[in-house]
């Protein structure tokens, strides 16, 4: 149906219907757009789409006048809540061809993953089992191009990228395994380029875990 919301849409909608609760108002762009994480563009465009669909009445496209239409339709969004970019899948197994075309966006509580412009994965394998990291979940990251021994990170060897434990051997990089079925694999130097940390896993729509 053409006022159908989709998932992003539906948590925007959800957190309008916050804002009324508690403050009986509607932010400003900007401060809606701090305190989603995303862009004003973007909480301009979501108001846009929500009134042609017919979900929220506005007086103008800056106006902080807004009227919501339609009921209730599920749980509202978290107060801290804020959305993070899925840009596309990594291994944690046999490194993977490195996707980086968007996949969407998942929501996370800002209380929790605090850092500036996260991303989230797809992980593939389950090399990485005995850390908590699963085939199918997502590995919410920090943005990073450096790594200390022991953290967990994205790294990326020529087109392909993998999830490991990080060691610096002095004259080798080692990424480890958390699964005996498979061997830590060791590379020069100059082969890895670290991409960020991992920093927490979502499984599921209630299911989430911080490293």
């Amino acid at each position: 149906m053409a006022n159908t919301l989709t998932p992003r849409q539906k948590e925007f909608f959800q957190y309008l219907q916050q804002c009324k609760k508690n403050h009986d108002s509607i932010p400003s762009l900007r401060r809606m757009a701090l305190e989603l994480g995303v862009s004003h563009s973007a909480v301009a465009d979501l108001l846009q789409t929500l009134q042609a669909k017919g979900w929220i009445r506005r007086e103008g496209r800056y106006s902080r006048n807004i009227t919501l239409l339609k009921k209730e339709i599920g749980s509202p969004l978290p107060e801290d809540g804020r959305f993070v970019p899925i840009i596309g899948q990594v291994a944690a197994g046999i490194p993977l061809y490195a996707q980086q075309e968007s996949a969407g966006e998942i929501l996370v509580d800002g209380r929790i993953y605090r850092g500036e412009q996260l991303f989230a994965l797809r992980v593939s394998g389950d090399s990485m089992r005995d850390a908590g990291i699963l085939e199918g979940d997502l590995a919410i990251c920090e943005p990073r191009q450096f790594a200390s021994n022991g953290e967990i990170v994205v790294a990326l060897i020529g087109d392909e990228a993998t999830v490991k434990r990080f060691y610096y051997l002095g004259d080798a990089i080692e990424l480890r395994p958390e699964n005996e079925q498979f061997s830590s694999m060791r590379y020069d130097f100059g082969e890895v380029l670290i991409q960020g940390k991992v920093i927490g896993i979502q499984r599921g729509p209630e299911e989430m875990s911080q490293l």
